[in-house]
């Protein structure tokens, strides 16, 4: 069985889709992109890739929060990039979202991302 999740914690979906499925003992969140969740436009925070993966952790970390998760829950990351060259800048914010035994991830370069972002990142954690 599934659960849809939403929350006040992470910006709403821009398209038809959920924020996050609960299906048995994991949390499959959506992409999430650099929105402010209390903010009413859809706009971006920052322009560079850093302030962006920042935005977006802090979002993915308040969805997971909303289900009484930390960002130590997450078995599995994927992050997009507008630009292959934002690995180092995206991996030194990273580091500190998931500073101890950080989950298994994949990096890749894209064509363009939702809104124009320089950074997307979707994750899936295990609640076991």
């Amino acid at each position: 069985m599934k659960k849809v999740i939403a929350t006040e914690k992470a910006p709403a979906a821009v398209g038809p889709y959920s924020q996050a499925i609960e299906a048995g003992d994991f949390i499959f969140c959506s992409g999430q992109v650099a929105l402010d969740p209390a903010s009413t436009e859809k706009k971006l925070v920052g322009e560079d890739a850093a302030t962006q993966a920042k935005q977006t952790l802090t979002n993915i970390k308040g969805l997971l929060e909303s289900q009484g998760l930390t960002m130590e829950n997450v078995v599995k990351a994927t992050v997009f990039a507008a630009d292959i060259k934002d690995f180092q800048a995206v991996n030194e914010v990273y580091a500190t979202f998931f500073s101890k035994e950080p989950p298994a991830r994949s990096f890749f370069q894209v064509a363009a991302l939702p809104l124009g972002a320089r950074v997307e990142i979707e994750v899936i954690a295990y609640k076991g």
